[in-house]
């Protein structure tokens, strides 16, 4: 069963830093893209950013210039780290991996981590 555990979220005052990790367990043969979402009470969830397997990156405008996303691939591991954090960066984050399976019939499925709650305080 694949899993992904995202950890690092917490409060944190405007101004501040703070990384959050996501990690994947389980049996799979590959990850493909990876990415950072976000939601606000009352809000849609939307893309934060988002690493390829090789490392090309996107952010959205809200957060470039901020936010660094990175990922160790022989620690199945994805980053945000997370710098000039201000209160409407609020928001339940949570990691998305897109990952193939093994054996004889792979297949490509989307995860989703539980969630860790970001707080930036004014």
């Amino acid at each position: 069963q694949v899993q992904l555990v995202e950890s690092g979220g917490g409060l944190v005052e405007a101004g501040g830093s703070l990384i959050l990790s996501c990690a994947a367990s389980g049996s799979f043969r590959f990850i493909n893209g990876m990415g950072w979402y976000r939601q606000a009470p009352g809000k849609q969830r939307e893309l934060v950013a988002r690493i390829t397997s090789a490392g090309s990156r996107n952010y959205a405008d809200s957060v470039a210039g901020r936010f660094t996303i990175s990922r160790d691939n022989s620690k199945n591991t994805m980053y945000l780290q997370m710098n000039s954090l201000k209160p409407e960066d609020t928001a339940v984050y949570y990691c998305n991996a897109e990952i193939r399976s093994g054996g004889y019939f792979p297949s490509t499925n989307t995860y989703w981590g539980q969630g860790t709650q970001v707080t930036v305080s004014s």
